[in-house]
């Protein structure tokens, strides 16, 4: 069995090709990047390293060649990512690939206001009328990106936050890689979608007291709306097309839309899935 991960240079990508290249023969693993040079520690070990553009969809299904299963990672251009994904579901079918996953997120519906869900919903209706066996992984935030606002509330003794009473399950990069990979290396995860998250839901009030053990100092919460976030955010030198984003995902969390746990990272990724607190 042949196993393909696209996107393989990206931080989460090397963590699955890792976990990959831990639990099967490396001659079984082809890692598509843009720039295979980027990947040339995993060709001394082994690793099948072949050039792949979504950009250059009539290259993408030698890419894809001999391949049996693929972990379809999504790329990072949000809104304008949803070609270049269905450029390699496509190309997939035509190279005779049988089941493909993909990293999706946390309830991807009409209600939820998280700026990716459209190109994530757009994605899985293309995988699930691909004719490939699909398997979605609806990761949760990811708790790596936490640890910088934690640490900034420390400092600052303050969390400014747009969540309101909402919690969410912050998971880890590598508790999602070893999920994907438990998906590509067993059985029965066909037509199955997967909310991979944390051991618990955070709430801002969580936030600040793991601050506050950071600190030895109190810290405390200011709830803002969303409009005031996104100022704030823009003051403080974000980019104009990532406050809102940012923002977005501050409205779907005081929604309840990243709050659910469940065991996928212990069930399928078969470990125990890493606390957020553990990275503070």
């Amino acid at each position: 069995m042949t196993i393909a991960i696209t996107g393989a240079s990206g931080q989460l990508g090397r963590l699955v090709a890792d976990q990959l290249l831990d639990t099967v023969d490396s001659a079984e693993v082809v890692l598509l990047t843009r720039d295979p040079a980027k990947l040339a520690d995993y060709a001394e070990r082994g690793a099948d390293v072949r050039a792949a553009d979504f950009d250059k969809s009539n290259e993408l299904v030698d890419a894809f060649a001999g391949v049996e299963r693929v972990l379809l990672i999504s790329t990072d251009v949000v809104g304008t990512r949803v070609e270049g994904h269905i450029a390699a579901i496509e190309a997939a079918v035509k190279a005779g690939v049988r089941h493909m996953a993909y990293t999706s997120v946390s309830e991807p519906t009409a209600d939820n206001p998280a700026g990716v869900v459209a190109d994530h919903a757009a994605t899985e209706e293309a995988l699930r009328e691909s004719g490939l066996a699909w398997t979605m992984l609806r990761n949760n935030l990811y708790a790596d990106m936490q640890v910088d606002s934690v640490a900034q509330a420390a400092s600052s003794g303050q969390l400014v936050t747009n969540v309101g009473d909402g919690g969410a399950a912050y998971v880890t990069r590598a508790d999602c890689a070893a999920v994907a990979v438990g998906v590509l290396t067993g059985e029965g995860h066909e037509g199955k979608s997967y909310d991979v998250t944390g051991p618990r839901a955070y709430t801002a009030a969580d936030l600040a007291e793991l601050a506050g053990q950071q600190s030895g100092k109190p810290v405390e919460v200011v709830q803002v709306d969303d409009e005031a976030y996104t100022a704030g955010l823009l003051s403080a030198g974000v980019p104009d097309f990532l406050a809102p984003l940012l923002t977005s995902f501050g409205t779907a969390t005081r929604l309840g839309k990243l709050a659910t746990v469940t065991d996928v990272v212990e069930r399928v990724g078969g470990r125990t899935p890493t606390a957020l607190k553990a990275l503070v």
